[in-house]
């Protein structure tokens, strides 16, 4: 957390012994938020704010996509490598061997042996930012790319294959909505952390009349602060940062200056 931050919501720092996490819970036993919640005391719950409704089969079609005119796919997520092979299937259509993927992360890679034998295929892999991702797409201009995606995402691939005269055809295969968060009207937390926007979007859908009060709102990357920010609510956690580049890391250092206070 930076000086500036502590000091602007220095009045705000109170003893926190509460926190919900708009993901789902972790299964790893070892996950640092449970570390966190032992070495602090705390009650960490979790609870999505957003949940991924799947595009069917009659309204994919209406996008009028032939996966097989491309000669590349765009993944950004597991969800998109999910509901990519799902719709595939449906469509009763067969990859073929030669389709190039151009994946975001290693994870996301990874992933994709649950549908492909990937040391026979054409992988190409950002290291985690969609940034890094463009510096490879870049030496890939004559493909004709297939971008699988949520009803909700960032326009920075699309704006940079259109930019640079790139042919590419967006498919909307899965959609981002505000999960039903009804049961935790009378809950309150010391602190929620989010990690998109769209998680900020489903509190407001669900909570018009939200008063945040004393609870504390962290955030993870630019957009979702500013999604705060626009929102008009108080940013008091950012994650992430040099000497803390995980949620964790941020809440942990938050803790420690708040709970000594």
């Amino acid at each position: 957390m930076s000086e500036e931050l502590l000091i602007e919501n220095k009045a705000r720092m109170k003893k926190v012994s509460s926190i919900l996490v708009s993901q789902p819970k972790p299964s790893d036993e070892k996950s640092p938020y449970f570390v966190l919640a032992e070495k602090y005391k705390l009650k960490i719950d979790f609870r999505p704010f957003i949940q991924i409704d799947p595009v069917d089969i009659k309204e994919f079609r209406k996008q009028k996509i032939d996966i097989l005119s491309h000669t590349a796919v765009i993944f950004t997520s597991r969800n998109a490598v999910d509901h990519f092979f799902r719709l595939a299937a449906e469509s009763k259509v067969e990859i073929p061997s030669d389709m190039k993927y151009f994946c975001i992360s290693e994870q996301t890679a990874n992933y994709l042996q649950k549908y492909i034998v990937i040391r026979k295929r054409k992988i190409f892999t950002g290291l985690r930012t969609a940034s890094e991702l463009l510096d490879i797409l870049k030496k890939h201009d004559k493909e004709k790319f297939i971008f699988p995606c949520s009803n909700i995402r960032k326009d920075d691939i699309p704006a940079y294959l259109r930019e640079n005269g790139i042919q590419f055809s967006e498919a909307i295969i899965y959609k981002t909505v505000a999960s039903d968060l009804s049961d935790l009207a009378d809950v309150n937390y010391d602190i929620i952390a989010f990690f998109s926007p769209s998680g900020i979007n489903s509190l407001m859908v669900n909570f018009p009349d939200f008063k945040q009060n004393n609870t504390r709102i962290a955030t993870f990357g630019p957009t979702t602060a500013q999604a705060v920010i626009d929102a008009n609510l108080i940013l008091d956690i950012q994650a992430p940062l040099p000497n803390a580049p995980s949620m964790t890391g941020a809440l942990e250092l938050y803790i420690k200056a708040a709970n000594k206070a």
